[in-house]
């Protein structure tokens, strides 16, 4: 079997195009007066936390590449490295991105590392380097071990999770409208990413796809960008602070406080870190999937149907 495979760390070689790409977008704003908006203490905490995501990947990256290498130690199988297994890899990887992600809104444990990244209430391309500084404590690297499994090299996985965030970085803009209906119709673009990132109660949990927007199309998730309704960036309930420690922690403190209050069941405890955020065992919050069904029944109250 193949064990001292490697690749080029992409993302890393992509950080001159990440710098370059932010400063076009600033200047197109600037001069075009339009296109997003760009906020100083936004644009530099989303640095910080890109930065912090990069050091959490160099203390913690090999505790999933361990994990990894041990499944990679038991599985029979191994494709090789030709183009066409990188290529399906690529396909593979992306789906269990769109599960990972979508997960990540639906199981509190993970949306407290990945609610960080929706926690700006501006949409540019600073956007997408606010990342996570604690995704190896969601164990969803667990995702991963049928592509292992299956035969696919970890180093030939990450490589691929790498192009799949270099492609995600350029759909975080408002400085691009509809690409063409072909492209919309397979890809992921900003117009279907913006949806991913409003917080309007129709786009709430829609559009979770990585690069191949056909996922969210197969599974139900799909929400078109609607030009009548225009995106409400950030959180149901935005943080309003720039502080880096509370966008990265201030979940995490919530499980815990809710988990640990007293008077009420061990279901209720597992269910404050598990259940989809928002849940309370004495239904004084809201989930986004009943603030969705409150504004459709409006919605149709209104309209008379």
């Amino acid at each position: 079997m193949t064990d001292m495979l490697t690749y080029p760390d992409v993302v890393q070689l992509a950080v001159p195009f990440f710098i370059a790409a932010i400063l076009i977008e600033l200047l197109w704003i600037v001069i075009k007066k339009r296109g997003g908006r760009y906020e100083t203490r936004d644009a530099v905490t989303s640095l910080i936390m890109g930065a912090g995501n990069v050091v959490s990947g160099i203390l913690l990256g090999f505790i999933a590449w361990g994990f990894f290498m041990v499944l990679w130690g038991i599985t029979p199988l191994d494709l090789g490295t030709s183009w066409w297994v990188v290529a399906l890899c690529f396909v593979l990887d992306d789906l269990r991105y769109y599960w990972v992600h979508r997960f990540g809104h639906r199981i509190r444990w993970v949306w407290a590392s990945h609610v960080n990244h929706h926690s700006s209430q501006h949409y540019n391309l600073t956007t997408a380097l606010r990342q996570t500084w604690t995704g190896t404590f969601t164990f969803m690297m667990i995702i991963r071990a049928p592509l292992i499994l299956l035969g696919f090299h970890p180093a030939m996985v990450l490589f691929c999770g790498g192009l799949n965030l270099i492609y995600q970085f350029w759909i975080h803009t408002e400085a691009i409208g509809r690409m063409p209906r072909w492209f919309e119709a397979v890809m992921n673009t900003p117009s279907h990413h913006r949806v991913h990132h409003g917080r309007n109660p129709r786009y709430l949990d829609a559009n979770y796809a990585g690069v191949f927007i056909i996922w969210d199309k197969m599974f139900g998730t799909f929400v078109p960008e609607d030009d009548k309704e225009k995106v409400d960036f950030g959180l149901v309930h935005n943080l309003g602070t720039f502080n880096p420690l509370r966008v990265a922690f201030h979940e995490w403190i919530g499980i815990f406080k809710d988990v640990t209050q007293p008077g009420i069941s061990w279901k209720d405890r597992f269910s404050y870190a598990f259940a989809p955020p928002g849940w309370s065992h004495d239904g004084s919050r809201q989930t986004s999937e009943m603030i969705k069904e409150r504004h459709n029944r409006a919605n149709k109250s209104a309209s008379g149907s």
